[in-house]
C-alpha cells in the first residue's frame, strides 16, 4: 500500500498519525546555503581545503552557495508555507568571529534577523551552534587537535547565547562530532583533511569537551531545550566472518557509541578505548564530568546503513562494501531499520528518559535536474516516517523529525553535484522551486 500511494507522489502517513505536539523540522547549515562571501565573514577552514587540488569536486566553495545571506526571508516563507513547526538551522562561527576570537556585529545582526524571522512566521528556531565551519585562523594553530579550540568555542557560544538564547526553542552545540573529529583527522576525508591516529582521537576527545563548555556556558545564561546532534550509521558485517563482526563492532563504537557515552555516561566505550587510550590526551579524564552534564533531548542524524570488512588486529576496520538494498544517488543504501535499531538502542543504552529528535533524515537524488518528480524522495521519507511510528509504538520518546534538507546545497567534499532539497536550487540564477516532494510534505502536514 505504502509504495502504490508514494509511486503516485503522496505520503502514506498523516501529521494526525504522530503524537499531538510532534515536530515536524527541515534543516540547513550556514556554510552550505549562506553565500561566505557575505557579511564580513572570515574565511573558513573548508575554503582553504576547497583550494587544495582534488579535495574538493572542481574545487567548489561555499563563496556564494544557495544566497541565503540575501534570500533568507523567501527561504523561511518555503518552510512555513509547508506547514512544518521548525526550522533547523546552524550558526557559522566564522561569520560571527571572524578571527574565531572578535565578534563580527554584521554577524550577529544576521541572525537576530534570521530568527526574529522564523518567529514572525510561527516557526520554532532550532539552532545549531557548530556546523564544521571552523575560522582558518583557529585551524592554522592547531584546530580541533589543540585544547585552545574548545575553550575558543565556549566564547562563542556565549555570544550566541547572549544574542539569540532567549529566543530559540532548542540549541546543539556541535552537529556530528563525529565528522568534525575522525572523518575529518583520521579519514582526511573532511577539512582539514589530516591522516592521523593521533589526530583522529584527541579530536574526539576536543569535539566532545567543546560540547561540554558549550552546555555550561549555555546554562549558565539560561538557554533552554540544550541537547545533541550526533550522526549515526548502522554498522553490518558484510560477513558473518568471526574478522568482519569485529570489524562491525569496532565501526559501531567509534561512529555510533563514542559520543553518546561520553555525553550521557561520562564515559567513552571500553571497547574502542582499547585501541584509543594511549593516543588520548594528558588528563582527559579530568573533561568527562563536563563532557557528560545533564542534556534536555538528544539528537540523531541517520541516513544509511555501512556493511563492513574487516582484518585481524587492535584496528580491525578495513572498508566498507555495496550492499543489496536499494541506494540514494550518494550510493547509500535505503535501510530504515537501521534507524529503528539505533533510536531504540540509544534510548535503552545511553539517553533513557530524555527526549529524541531525528535532527537529519534524507535523501541525495537528481530528480529535477532530470526532469521528473523526485518520487524517490517521497518513498524514502515514507519508510523513514513509518520507522519512526514503529519507534514510538514501542514507546521510544522520539519527539520531532527534521528533513534535510530544505534547498538544494553545496555537499562538501563533492560541491553542488548531490541534491538533497525539498526545494530545487538553479545555482546559476538562485532561482528556489519547491519539488513534488516539497508539495507531498504540505499535504501529509496538512492531514
Amino acid at each position: 500500500m505504502a509504495d502504490d500511494i508514494t509511486q503516485a507522489g503522496d505520503f502514506s502517513v498523516a501529521r494526525s498519525d504522530f503524537p499531538e505536539g510532534f515536530v515536524f523540522s527541515t534543516a540547513t547549515s550556514a556554510y552550505q546555503i549562506e553565500g561566505h562571501a557575505f557579511g564580513g565573514a572570515g574565511e573558513t577552514h573548508w575554503d582553504a581545503f576547497a583550494r587544495v587540488p582534488g579535495k574538493v569536486d572542481r574545487g567548489e566553495d561555499g563563496a556564494v552557495a544557495c544566497d541565503h545571506y540575501h534570500r533568507w526571508a523567501e527561504d523561511l516563507d518555503l518552510i512555513a508555507a509547508a506547514g512544518l513547526d521548525a526550522y533547523r538551522f546552524s550558526t557559522s562561527w566564522a561569520r560571527v568571529m571572524p578571527d574565531g576570537v572578535n565578534v563580527n556585529a554584521e554577524g550577529l545582526d544576521f541572525y537576530d534577523r534570521l530568527v526574529d524571522g522564523m518567529l514572525a512566521r510561527g516557526l520554532k528556531p532550532m539552532a545549531t551552534l557548530y556546523h564544521w565551519e571552523l575560522p582558518q585562523a583557529l585551524s592554522e594553530a592547531g584546530g580541533w587537535t589543540v585544547r585552545e579550540t574548545p575553550e575558543r568555542f565556549a566564547d562563542f557560544a556565549a555570544a550566541i547565547a547572549d544574542r539569540l538564547g532567549d529566543r530559540l526553542f532548542s540549541v546543539a552545540p556541535i552537529n556530528e562530532p563525529w565528522c568534525v573529529s575522525w572523518l575529518s583527522h583520521y579519514h582526511g576525508y573532511h577539512a582539514p583533511g589530516l591522516a592521523s591516529l593521533a589526530a583522529g582521537v584527541t579530536s574526539m576527545h576536543y569535539v566532545a569537551l567543546a560540547h561540554g563548555l558549550a552546555v555550561q556556558v549555555l546554562r549558565e545564561r539560561g538557554v533552554a531545550r540544550v541537547g545533541a546532534a550526533c550522526n549515526m550509521e548502522y554498522a553490518l558485517p558484510a560477513t558473518d566472518s568471526e574478522t568482519d563482526r569485529a570489524a562491525a563492532q569496532a565501526y559501531d563504537g567509534i561512529y555510533s557509541r563514542f559520543f553518546p557515552g561520553g555525553m550521557m555516561h561520562g564515559e567513552y566505550p571500553a571497547d574502542v578505548m582499547e585501541g584509543f587510550a594511549p593516543h588520548m590526551p594528558a588528563g582527559w579524564q579530568d573533561d568527562m564530568g563536563l563532557i557528560s552534564q545533564k542534556l534536555d533531548w538528544f539528537g540523531i542524524n541517520y541516513y544509511t546503513c555501512k556493511r563492513i570488512v574487516g582484518e585481524a588486529g587492535l584496528w580491525p576496520y578495513k572498508g566498507d562494501v555495496p550492499g543489496p538494498l536499494p541506494k540514494t544517488d550518494m550510493g547509500w543504501e535505503i535501510c530504515p531499520e537501521g534507524m529503528e535499531f539505533l533510536l531504540e538502542r540509544t534510548a535503552r543504552d545511553f539517553t533513557g528518559d530524555t527526549p529524541l529528535f531525528i535532527t537529519e533524515n534524507g535523501l541525495a537524488n537528481p530528480d529535477h535536474d532530470a526532469g521528473r518528480p523526485d518520487l524517490e524522495r517521497i518513498d524514502y521519507l515514507d519508510r523513514h516516517f513509518h520507522a519512526a511510528l514503529r519507534l514510538i509504538e514501542r514507546g521510544v520518546p522520539l519527539e520531532g523529525y527534521t528533513i534535510w534538507s530544505l534547498l538544494d546545497n553545496y555537499e562538501w567534499t563533492l560541491g553542488y553535484d548531490k541534491r538533497f532539497g525539498l526545494v530545487h536550487v538553479d545555482f546559476e540564477t538562485q532561482a528556489r522551486t519547491p519539488k513534488a516532494s516539497y508539495h507531498a510534505l504540505a499535504r501529509m502536514l496538512s492531514r
